[in-house]
């Protein structure tokens, strides 16, 4: 047990020689977390970190010392500090689903051992899971169409009451007693109609270096406009290379572990697979998400752009946003685009899905 005036100590980062031997045992295991920085208890000198301590040697340090819900609280403190490899060690129930988090679990999906990798997708899976929920609530009220009630003589829906009424009318008689009764001859029912039909919505996602957080967003985006009705949706990831990764946006979590984050930037190259893949362009939106780094011919850009501009499809340029959310992208690059004729914008999640909602009804 560790006493009042001994957790005090641990608190404040003060008296350490005064500390006993589960204080200064204590004291260790904490500085591997809090032992650096600014601030009151910062920089102790309790010992410094416990020499070759490993991440699991230091949870069952704290379990140990601490007991399950306090180690759990410290290693979760410290993967959202950027420690990725801590939070393999907290259950996943325990986590708190971000963008962050999720993109330092990616970050470990290269350099694990197939045990250790099986525990990260199911980690990673309970992030995905949370951020889709979570996400969807906000973003479908703006993609879906609105639903009306058509009338029809149809059955399968709720009977439309006002209009048998009134189509009935002249169909009443008198009862013995004096009172009229309604005999229908035609009934009519509800159904429910969408105003969205036959949308494509191809995502076009940068994938070169420090586009963590955008292909984050953008595949929790495709994963939720693939649940929407007649709307048909694309994953083309870009580097230098084009990799068409389509048939998993139902799956955020396959496209996630499957995407190669990395190399160079060939944003026309990206382009133009989008391009082969519209038929009817009118009722096609293309969404491209980038920094705008081009690693290209300028000119080879700006050709695709007014390619896919001049065919009447409906072009937006996705500004990069940072792990703070603020953009990230060439400017002037940016620019050439607009002229081209594809807007750019830096959109939250939220924002785009009320930009493509505005489209698709």
């Amino acid at each position: 047990m560790i006493g009042p005036e001994d957790r005090w100590r641990l608190l404040l980062g003060r008296e350490r020689e005064r500390l006993d031997a589960s204080g200064r045992r204590a004291g260790l295991a904490l500085d591997e977390l809090y032992g650096a920085g600014q601030g009151e208890g910062s920089a102790s000198g309790l010992g410094g970190p416990l020499p070759g301590l490993s991440t699991r040697e230091w949870a069952e340090e704290l379990e140990a010392l601490f007991g399950s819900r306090v180690m759990e609280q410290v290693l979760g403190r410290a993967a959202a500090g950027g420690r990725s490899a801590a939070v393999l060690e907290v259950e996943p129930g325990q986590v708190t689903p971000s963008v962050e988090l999720l993109e330092q679990l990616l970050s470990l999906k290269g350099s694990l051992p197939e045990a250790r990798l099986r525990r990260l997708r199911v980690l990673v899976a309970k992030v995905v899971e949370a951020l889709v929920a979570e996400l969807a609530t906000r973003l479908r009220p703006a993609l879906v169409g609105s639903v009306v009630p058509r009338p029809t003589r149809r059955r399968g829906g709720p009977l439309d009451l006002r209009r048998t009424v009134l189509r009935n009318l002249r169909h009443v008689r008198t009862l013995e007693d004096g009172s009229p009764q309604l005999v229908p001859e035609d009934l009519f029912y509800s159904t429910r109609a969408r105003r969205s039909l036959d949308w494509r919505v191809v995502l076009v996602v940068d994938v070169s270096g420090s586009m963590e957080a955008s292909i984050i967003h953008s595949a929790i985006v495709a994963a939720i406009l693939s649940g929407l009705p007649a709307v048909q949706t694309h994953f083309v990831a870009f580097s230098s290379e084009v990799v068409d990764l389509s048939e998993k946006v139902s799956d955020p979590l396959g496209l996630l572990l499957e995407v190669v984050v990395g190399g160079g930037t060939d944003i026309a190259r990206g382009l133009r697979y989008a391009r082969s893949l519209m038929t009817v362009p009118s009722r096609t939106l293309v969404l491209l998400v980038t920094d705008f780094e081009e690693g290209g011919p300028l000119g080879s850009l700006l050709a695709e752009v007014r390619a896919i501009a001049e065919s009447g499809a409906h072009p937006l340029g996705v500004a990069a946003l940072d792990d703070r959310g603020q953009p990230r992208y060439s400017k002037a690059v940016a620019e050439e685009v607009v002229a081209a004729g594809m807007p750019v914008a830096a959109l939250t999640p939220l924002e785009l899905a009320r930009w493509i909602g505005e489209r698709i009804r």
